[in-house]
């Protein structure tokens, strides 16, 4: 509040200045119907050139005072950096498999949003979908030139499916519907035409499509979503698995989870040796229910990766942790809540503005940095999750994704493929395979 009023007070001094020279100026203008009209055309123009001063000097005073305004909230609304405004290289551009079918709002918004990615993000999109909802689809959103323009360039393309997988069908429908477009994106990726694969459509169908069409990596009993939240640093990223896939779990799954987790956030996210935590209801090591008490020995035990005990709660957006594992029921609720947040954030802070003209100068100032701050903290607006476990980049959408999801998403599926996380995955599972024959030729 103490940029806004020092604000306040030098605006007032100029809008003064400001309604002077206007006054000035009509002044000017109504002398000169009495007087001769070479000398009323010359007050006019004074007038006009006194009310043109002052409104400068108001503009002027609005450039410099600004930043006052928004530097304090300027920080809140980094993010993790995209790819966005830098020159794109054809050749460094990887091919992503999109399920144009999945969504609540398939197949026109998917398609928007990766028409706009392929322009922002060093990817090609295979767009995987029913050849009849993409026609109605281009036609209903005027997306005919830039589809056919990306077409032309080699940055997307069409791809025709069978029957799509509704969003309230059983996961096990992905068997008899074999041409469905999940199906039909998961093998363009498991054939190497694709390095990832991204769908908005029913997660339990997504991932039981991963599972028969990529296979789980050896060791990994159950693969587990993994989200990423924000936390109170803006350059910083928490991953929190499994959000979602497995609602009930074995301590050796969250084990599993962990090393995931680990090499994720140490390939893709850049931490050099990423603190893992267990979500848990209290820092005490026999605090907790049956699982997590299971689980914390096994955690504590292992030396590939860093073990920082238990996080509770209120630790999950503190910065602390780069990588949290809970079971699925868990991990479900918090995401869901942390959804709720920003706009709820959001909501309370309009009723709390003061009233009257200064509120709304106040939130005419601040409303954009809210709305930032808003999306900082809802998941539903980073794009998706990432499916940990299956032999494959796979990001799972939220269902209603719109086109800036999309775009998220897309970006989240390159980054991870292009860091090559999938190859210390595969020498993870390989050590897991040796593991277990050498148990067996023990045993």
């Amino acid at each position: 509040m103490i940029w806004y009023r020092r604000n306040a007070a030098v605006t007032t001094l100029v809008d003064t200045a400001t309604s002077a020279g206007s006054a000035a100026g009509s002044m000017a203008g109504s002398m000169a119907g009495s007087m001769v009209s070479t000398a009323g055309s010359a007050l006019s123009t004074a007038g006009s050139v006194a009310g043109a001063a002052g409104s400068v000097a108001g503009a002027a005073a609005n450039t410099v005072l600004q930043p006052l305004v928004f530097d304090p909230l300027r920080r809140l609304q980094q993010g993790v950096g995209g790819s966005e405004g830098t020159p794109i290289n054809d050749a460094e551009r990887l091919w992503v498999a999109v399920d144009g079918m999945g969504g609540d709002v398939a197949p026109g918004p998917i398609l928007e949003g990766c028409l706009k990615a392929v322009q922002l993000l060093p990817l090609r999109v295979k767009f995987v979908a029913e050849a009849s909802a993409v026609e109605a689809a281009v036609a209903e959103l005027d997306l005919g030139d830039a589809l056919a323009a990306a077409q032309q360039e080699g940055l997307l393309e069409l791809v025709p499916s069978g029957v799509s997988v509704g969003m309230n069908e059983e996961a096990t429908v992905v068997r008899k519907k074999r041409d469905a477009s999940i199906n039909l994106a998961m093998d363009l990726v498991k054939e190497g035409a694709a390095t990832a694969v991204y769908s908005a459509g029913n997660s339990g169908a997504v991932m039981a499509s991963a599972i028969f069409r990529l296979g789980r990596l050896k060791g990994i009993d159950r693969p587990a979503i993994g989200a990423l939240f924000p936390t109170k640093d803006p350059e910083q990223q928490v991953l929190v698995l499994d959000v979602g896939a497995n609602m009930d779990s074995k301590p050796a799954y969250l084990h599993q989870w962990a090393l995931l987790g680990n090499i994720y956030s140490r390939d893709v996210l850049q931490v050099a040796q990423p603190r893992i935590g267990l979500l848990n209801i209290g820092e005490e090591e026999c605090k907790g229910n049956e699982l997590a008490l299971k689980t914390y020995p096994l955690m504590a035990e292992e030396r590939r990766f860093q073990f920082a005990g238990n996080c509770e709660g209120r630790d999950v957006l503190s910065g602390d942790f780069d990588v949290v594992v809970c079971d699925g029921f868990t991990g479900n609720v918090l995401l869901k809540f942390l959804e709720s947040v920003g706009s709820v954030l959001l909501d309370v802070l309009k009723a709390e503005l003061p009233r009257g003209r200064r509120g709304k100068v106040g939130s005419a100032f601040l409303i954009s940095n809210l709305r930032r701050i808003k999306k900082r903290l809802d998941h539903a607006e980073h794009g998706g999750a990432l499916l940990l476990g299956v032999n494959g980049v796979c990001v799972i959408g939220h269902g209603s994704s719109k086109a800036l999801s999309v775009v998220s998403a897309l970006r989240l599926a390159h980054s991870a493929a292009n860091h090559r996380v999938m190859d210390d995955l595969q020498r993870l599972s390989a050590e897991a395979g040796d593991a277990a024959e050498s148990a067996v030729a023990c045993g």
